[in-house]
């Protein structure tokens, strides 16, 4: 049972992961249209993600992979649950890929209206449904003595697990317009910066009011635990650095804050990985849905192996597309000046020349 710990913590950093790396996209996706005015505006601010998206979306399929090998009930009880969530998240997942390559095909306005509409719809939909589904896991679901969720669509709208979603989208929000300041130039990086520091207080409001509820939900002590006063003291941080217009230290900041808020949930959650509304007898914990011991044996080894090579890569991709971004990336070359025909009789300079004096007193004579 000694791998059991490992592949909850393994798979709370998959989680933590994807909203660290995912987190700044789906803001990107969120604010293209609001920070980018014009066309040339809104290719620049989707270009700032436009090598890193596809390649940060893995580490949710990674997550969702490793409960499903590593606690096969746990996976089996929770997206049985979430079935209808999960075919909104996954329409959501594919117009939001979708929409970054047909955008383009086409220069019509409406097109593109069209497909930057969805873009940002499924990027504030994304963190809205995870985060509701993360925060059901601590609430409570209702699940009978077979480990089987026996409520409907509805009984996922708990007002914790809405709380959670709407925390996330505002942190992706802030997380999102610094990951834009550092990326971009001139009026669109001024623009991200703008809606970063108007952001930035109620960001802060919306985790600190979250990171109270999961304590309380929790059922915690008097005071906060170190995870849950380190989200605090994280979300405190991005606000100052955001109004202080320090652009590294802000998503430094913002980063931590989404980092620990996900952290949190799974710290308060452990050693349960879903807990039951019915009775707390039903919850599923670490112990009672994970596969057996040399499964996990042989499923470390491979992590051990592979993890590094991928996050090696992923750190490599990032290093090459470090480079900001311009909007003058994304308008045409000026036409070159058409050359204008010499008059006839026009000298080497391309001036015409001029008549002769006493020609020009001879025709003044005659009129």
């Amino acid at each position: 049972m000694a791998f059991v710990p490992f592949w909850f913590i393994l798979i709370v950093i998959l989680w933590t992961g994807f909203f660290v790396l995912e987190g700044f996209d789906l803001g990107v996706g969120m604010l293209h249209g609001i920070v980018g005015r014009d066309e040339d505006g809104r290719r620049a601010v989707i270009n700032t993600i436009g090598p890193l998206w596809d390649g940060n979306e893995v580490w949710l399929i990674t997550a969702g992979a490793a409960i499903f090998a590593a606690f096969p009930l746990w996976y089996a009880t929770w997206f049985s649950g979430l079935y209808l969530a999960l075919v909104l998240l996954l329409v959501a997942l594919i117009f939001r890929g979708v929409s970054f390559e047909y955008r383009s095909k086409s220069p019509r306005e409406r097109w593109r209206g069209t497909w930057s509409w969805l873009l940002t719809v499924c990027s504030l939909l994304v963190p809205l449904l995870i985060g509701i589904a993360l925060g059901d896991l601590l609430h409570g679901l209702p699940i009978n003595a077979s480990h089987e969720y026996t409520g409907s669509f509805w009984d996922l709208l708990q007002p914790y697990g809405i709380m959670t979603g709407v925390t996330l989208v505002a942190i992706c929000v802030l997380h999102g317009a610094t990951f834009i300041a550092l990326k971009t130039t001139d009026q669109v990086r001024a623009r991200a910066w703008r809606v970063a520091r108007y952001s930035a207080p109620i960001t802060a409001l919306l985790v600190i009011a979250f990171i109270a509820w999961t304590h309380v939900q929790a059922r915690g002590g008097a005071f906060l635990n170190p995870v849950e006063l380190i989200a605090c003291l994280a979300v405190v941080a991005a606000a100052v650095q955001v109004q202080g217009h320090r652009e590294g230290w802000a998503f430094a900041a913002t980063t931590l804050t989404i980092a620990i808020c996900i952290t949190t949930i799974f710290t308060d959650l452990y050693p349960r990985v879903m807990v039951s509304s019915t009775s707390p007898a039903y919850s599923l914990t670490v112990y009672n849905s994970a596969s057996p011991p040399y499964t996990l044996k042989v499923m470390t080894v491979v992590a051990l192996v592979l993890l590094p090579l991928v996050l090696g890569y992923q750190a490599w991709t990032y290093h090459v597309f470090r480079q900001r971004i311009s909007v003058h990336h994304f308008r045409p070359a000026a036409a070159p000046p058409v050359p204008q025909r010499p008059l006839a009789g026009a000298t080497a300079t391309g001036t015409a020349p001029q008549p002769r004096r006493g020609r020009a007193l001879h025709l003044r004579r005659r009129t």
